[in-house]
C-alpha cells in the first residue's frame, strides 16, 4: 500500500507543504489505523507484478494532488517532530487555522509570557530556544541600602528569543531583547508582577539537570542579618552573615 510520510526531517512548529511529503510502499500486513493511504488496492507481491508496483509507487510519489489526502494537510503545523520516512498521522500536526506555531508547541495549561532580556540578563546571550531557565530578580529594600534578590520561577522552557524559535545554522548564541517563555497558567502572574517591579535575570540551566517540571521559586535568605547587641548597658547594631 501507498502510505504518506515526511520526505525530510520536520521539527516541531514546521508548516506542512506538498514539498514536505510523500508516498511510500508499506507492507500491507504492517499498517497502523492511524496511516494515510492513497486508497488505490494494495500492490501485488507476485514477481511478475513488480514492476507494476513499482510504476504505481512512481506516479504516486511524483503527483501533485488538487485534493486528497496530502491538499488536507497542506499548511498544517507540526506538534510533534517527524523523521524522514515516518507516516504522517493526524494526531502529529494542528490542521491550518487551529492556531499558530506558538499555540501548537505549548504544552496544555501553559502560557507563554514575553520578558525583556539582554546580553547581561540572558548569560551573554547563550540561551538558545529549547534550553531551560530559572528566573531571578534582585530589587532594593525600603531602606535602599541593602538588596534581596528572589527566584521567581524555576525550569521554565525557552519557546523564543525575539522571533526566532531555533537558532541560526551552527549559531552558539542569540542575544536578542525578548524572551519568550512556557510558564504554568497559574504562575503566568508571578512573572507579570516581577516585570512591574523591575530588570529580571535568567539562569541558564545544565541539560544535565532539566528534569522536574516548572514551579515557583521561593525568596532567598538575606546575605545579611542585623542584629542588636546589649553589652554593658552599651546598645549597638552589627551585621553578621
Amino acid at each position: 500500500a501507498q502510505v504518506l510520510v515526511a520526505k525530510r526531517d520536520l521539527p516541531v512548529g514546521a508548516r506542512l507543504a506538498a514539498l514536505h511529503m510523500t508516498w511510500q510502499a508499506w507492507p500491507v500486513d504492517a499498517l497502523n489505523p492511524n496511516f494515510i493511504t492513497d486508497g488505490a488496492a494494495a500492490a501485488p507481491v507476485d514477481p511478475g507484478a513488480k514492476q507494476v508496483a513499482q510504476d504505481t509507487a512512481r506516479a504516486a510519489k511524483d503527483a501533485v494532488m488538487a485534493s486528497g489526502p496530502m491538499a488536507a494537510f497542506d499548511g498544517a503545523i507540526v506538534k510533534e517532530a517527524f523523521l524522514q520516512g515516518e507516516p504522517i498521522v493526524a494526531r502529529k500536526v494542528v490542521r491550518g487555522g487551529q492556531g499558530g506555531y506558538m499555540a501548537v508547541v505549548l504544552l496544555p495549561g501553559m502560557r507563554a509570557m514575553s520578558v525583556p532580556i539582554s546580553a547581561e540578563t540572558a548569560a551573554g546571550g547563550f540561551i538558545l530556544p529549547g534550553d531551560r531557565v530559572d528566573v531571578l530578580q534582585s530589587r532594593p529594600m525600603m531602606d535602599s541600602k541593602t538588596f534581596t534578590t528572589q527566584t521567581l520561577m524555576r525550569n521554565l522552557r525557552v519557546l523564543a528569543i525575539d522571533q526566532k524559535t531555533q537558532p541560526d545554522k551552527d549559531a552558539q548564541s542569540i542575544v536578542g531583547a525578548v524572551a519568550v517563555l512556557e510558564v504554568p497558567a497559574a504562575d503566568a502572574e508571578i512573572l507579570a508582577k516581577g516585570k512591574a517591579q523591575g530588570e529580571m535575570i535568567l539562569s541558564l540551566r545544565s541539560y544535565a539537570d532539566l528534569g522536574g517540571a516548572a514551579s515557583r521559586g521561593v525568596a532567598a535568605q538575606r546575605a545579611q542579618v542585623g542584629l542588636r547587641v546589649i553589652r554593658a548597658g552599651q546598645t549597638s547594631e552589627v551585621v553578621t552573615p
